[in-house]
């Protein structure tokens, strides 16, 4: 993989693909001037849940409650319930009218179901909207997160990715806003295809990709970039996307504040569970991260270390569990 691109200056952006960016617009003036012969924002919220009732109500409430939004700001929610069978359509259609739930089947998974959140979004008759958000159900926003990403990406002239941090809110023993990152941008270091979450500074970051947990898509970037790639039913699609939008010129920022917490306890990977042998171990690991899933992945955006990247994961957890 090519090397880690430099970071910003005061008044260029570099986008991995070598396109030069016009400085940015300061966070507090592009928070302060009004919308003038423009139209105020219309947020598409793509959301995606599948027996999440509880985690999916609350990410909802926090997305009702947001604050300093600017005025005339139109949200429109389109959540895709993946089959689920503890009540969560029926819940949300109760406490949230104005949402449009999609009920699909159960093997539909977070990038379908992102997909046919933004097919839905652009259907006819609905009201064309100015900006899409990715929106995990297990993230609570904080009160002003929308109305930051909004002005981050206005800043940034509505034509950048804009990302929003989440910190884990489940970390016994922290203050609030000292957690660690569970999902953000990511910047390519010199390593094998590492990727690791960047931090949020204070100041929009330049990121090589992004988790798709708090993504906002202004409608010039998802237009040029597109949705997520059918060919990644859940895993990757994200990570695919940000390279993707690098390739085509569409820079990704990560805002300059956390926007929320991730409420759900993520479970160990099976494979990693003791004591199972390595045939159970590779069973599991490939249904974890599909072979020829991953394969395509590493094919796209590890050039001449693809066949190696792809070998890797399951070259890991062969050894793992042998060593016991």
């Amino acid at each position: 993989m090519e090397p880690s691109q430099p970071s910003p200056s005061e008044d260029e952006a570099v986008a991995g693909t070598g396109r030069v960016v016009t400085a940015p617009v300061p966070l507090e003036e592009a928070t302060r001037t009004p919308y003038v012969r423009r139209r105020a924002p219309v947020v598409a919220v793509l959301m995606t849940s599948r027996d999440r009732r509880r985690q999916t109500l609350r990410a909802l409430d926090a997305l009702a409650d947001q604050r300093s939004l600017p005025p005339g700001t139109a949200l429109r929610v389109h959540l895709v319930d993946a089959g689920s069978r503890d009540g969560t359509a029926d819940a949300v259609r109760a406490a949230h009218p104005e949402v449009e739930v999609h009920r699909a089947g159960a093997g539909v998974r977070w990038g379908e179901g992102i997909r046919l959140a933004s097919r839905n979004s652009r259907a006819a008759g609905a009201t064309p909207f100015t900006h899409q958000l990715w929106l995990r159900d297990d993230v609570v926003l904080a009160d002003e997160a929308l109305a930051l990403l909004l002005a981050t990406s206005r800043s940034l002239g509505d034509t950048a990715v804009v990302v929003g941090a989440v910190r884990d809110g489940r970390v016994p023993g922290t203050r609030p806003g000292t957690t660690p990152l569970a999902y953000s941008g990511r910047r390519r270091t010199r390593g094998p295809h590492r990727l690791p979450l960047v931090e949020p500074t204070g100041r929009t970051e330049l990121c090589d990709t992004y988790d798709g947990a708090a993504v906002l898509l202004p409608r010039a970037a998802r237009d040029r970039v597109g949705d997520l790639d059918r060919a990644f039913r859940h895993t990757l699609g994200d990570l695919d996307h940000g390279l993707r939008a690098r390739r085509a010129r569409v820079p990704a920022f990560v805002a300059p504040r956390a926007v929320g917490e991730r409420h759900t306890v993520p479970l160990p990977p099976a494979s990693e569970e003791p004591g199972i042998g390595v045939r159970e171990a590779l069973r599991r690991r490939t249904a974890e991260l599909p072979p020829r899933v991953w394969w395509t992945y590493c094919l796209r955006h590890a050039g001449v270390r693809a066949p190696l990247l792809a070998a890797a994961p399951y070259l890991r957890t062969a050894l793992r569990t042998a060593r016991g």
